[in-house]
């Protein structure tokens, strides 16, 4: 029981970054909007949407399985959502580059907050089990 409810908290955890990706490529394109016109809130929004449909695929493929899987399955569907994950942003960008004319600058600004946001929800989960271990072997 404890592993399905810590799968159900991963998954979560997976969508809840998805999510807040979007929101931070929403905020990257009404900036850049803002500040320097729709060419370039155009081409954050494309850059934020390269990384937030590349955790989405991840996520998705991570935990498209059963909840009583292995360990080693587990694991090789997480390393397979890394891997969709990276072909989708390497393809994504060349057919943005080559179809749409975006503003290189601001579409890999926005795809680089996209990461931002993916490490501050690490570290907001890590934070606490970190202080958990050490105070239990004090």
């Amino acid at each position: 029981m404890a592993d399905a409810i810590d799968l159900l908290a991963a998954r979560r955890l997976a969508f809840g970054v998805v999510r807040g990706q979007a929101a931070m490529t929403l905020a990257a394109a009404l900036v850049g909007w803002a500040l320097r016109g729709p060419h370039v809130g155009f081409s954050a929004a494309l850059g934020g949407a390269i990384g937030t449909v590349a955790s989405l695929g991840m996520a998705l493929m991570a935990f498209r399985g059963q909840a009583a899987m292995s360990a080693a399955r587990v694991l090789g569907t997480f390393y397979a959502g890394e891997i969709v994950k990276v072909v989708l942003a390497i393809v994504s960008f060349i057919l943005v580059l080559k179809l749409t004319g975006a503003a290189p600058l601001p579409m890999f600004a926005a795809y680089m907050a996209t990461f931002v946001v993916y490490w501050v929800v690490l570290a907001r989960m890590a934070l606490p089990a970190l202080s958990a271990t050490r105070r239990a072997r004090a």
